[in-house]
């Protein structure tokens, strides 16, 4: 394992270290207001109070922050402060268990799969499934399941989200998940309410859609993102592996709970709806190339995909992603919160400006709003 982190320093080191005395002035300033907090608000003590993001992060007991910062259509920020585990700083290429953001990359590989022909967002998923039944419920031929309707939490599925599994305890497989079947810790995901009558986010419908894209491509879940997102837009940190092989280890963050105490790092066999460790770079070189899209400045997907994830479909929520605004306001955002792991991400993709921001602590929801709250001050984001 000692070696392991020596490669993991020495990567960093080569992948992203820069001078100080390199740096533009912008950048300059950039660092100023992320890290003297310009400096951070003390919101939670309702004080006008200034304090600095070393402050911060220990007021909230999050060891670990990752960030990385988009402007002009371009990555023009990554760096990391405090340890991924005890004893070891934490660096740009330091993984982290982005949670819930695994659903919005998850809708980038069913955009994907829509491109080849081989999926239809608005047919009924009953077509597709073969090695699993969807239950019987409030689904019917006139509100049937439906891809679209799963993306953006309108299907009506049960289960909001997953607790993941301790080293210790056996992980099971996903059909075991889908029917909350021993040794699952949740309960059996079905439809029970009617099929776009009304937005709840739904962690099992993600799931019923991970086992979907299995059945139509025949490929495992981690293997057919690799191919689908992670290598085609770059995101050559990341993994949808649970859990983790020995050299994607020694990258990975450890879990904190709220007393920034080290705590076991679950397993999620939930993938689509929570799998996917990665770095806020990955996550910005992925919001880079849909910004770029969009813009129809060329990418990975056409326009029309990248323009079906940025539209509402029901209460602000989007095919992947929470959609709000419109024009140069058009603001993208997702967060994620699996045990000891916090992650937000915004995007605007008129402007080509975004933040990725990944925490190793319980309380890192807390301290990243405030540090989003600083940084769209220093850039004057709307929204």
């Amino acid at each position: 394992m000692a070696r392991f982190s020596k490669i993991r320093l020495l990567m960093a080191t080569l992948l992203f270290a820069t001078p100080a005395s390199a740096e533009d002035d912008d950048i300059m300033r950039l660092r100023r207001a992320l890290e003297n907090g310009d400096a951070l608000v003390a919101s939670k003590a309702n004080s006008a109070e200034l304090y600095s993001l070393v402050e911060r992060m220990a007021h909230y007991k999050v060891p670990g922050l990752s960030v990385a910062v988009v402007e002009d259509g371009a990555t023009v920020f990554a760096d990391a402060y405090g340890d991924a585990r005890v004893g070891e700083p934490a660096t740009p290429v330091t993984l982290f268990q982005a949670a819930s953001i695994s659903k919005p990359v998850t809708a980038v590989a069913v955009m994907r799969l829509v491109e080849m022909g081989k999926l239809n967002l608005d047919a009924d998923i009953s077509t597709y499934l073969t090695s699993w039944d969807l239950p019987e419920g409030a689904q019917d031929a006139a509100h049937p399941v439906t891809i679209r309707r799963i993306l953006s939490h309108t299907a009506g599925f049960t289960v909001h989200g997953f607790r993941g599994y301790a080293p210790d305890e056996p992980v099971p497989t996903v059909i075991e998940v889908l029917g909350g079947a021993a040794p699952a810790n949740s309960p059996a995901i079905y439809v029970d309410q009617p099929p776009g009558a009304s937005w709840r986010y739904s962690g099992g419908g993600y799931t019923v859609l991970q086992q979907l894209m299995e059945d139509v491509t025949g490929q495992p879940f981690a293997e057919l993102m690799q191919v689908l997102v992670l290598e085609p837009f770059g995101m050559s940190h990341s993994t949808f592996m649970q859990p983790l092989d020995g050299l994607h280890y020694a990258f990975a963050a450890g879990a904190h709970d709220e007393e920034g105490k080290a705590r076991p790092t679950h397993t999620y066999p939930e993938l689509a709806a929570a799998g996917l460790w990665t770095t806020p770079s990955d996550l910005a070189a992925l919001l880079v190339n849909l910004m770029a899209s969009y813009r129809g400045e060329g990418g990975v997907l056409s326009k029309a995909s990248v323009v079906v994830l940025t539209t509402q479909v029901s209460d602000g929520m989007g095919p992947g992603f929470a959609v709000d605004g419109q024009g140069e306001g058009l603001r993208l955002t997702h967060g994620g919160s699996n045990r000891g792991f916090r992650c937000f991400l915004a995007a605007w993709p008129e402007r080509g400006q975004g933040v990725v921001l990944m925490g190793n602590g319980e309380q890192g929801g807390p301290l990243q709003r405030e540090v989003f709250e600083n940084l769209t001050r220093h850039y004057g984001w709307p929204g």
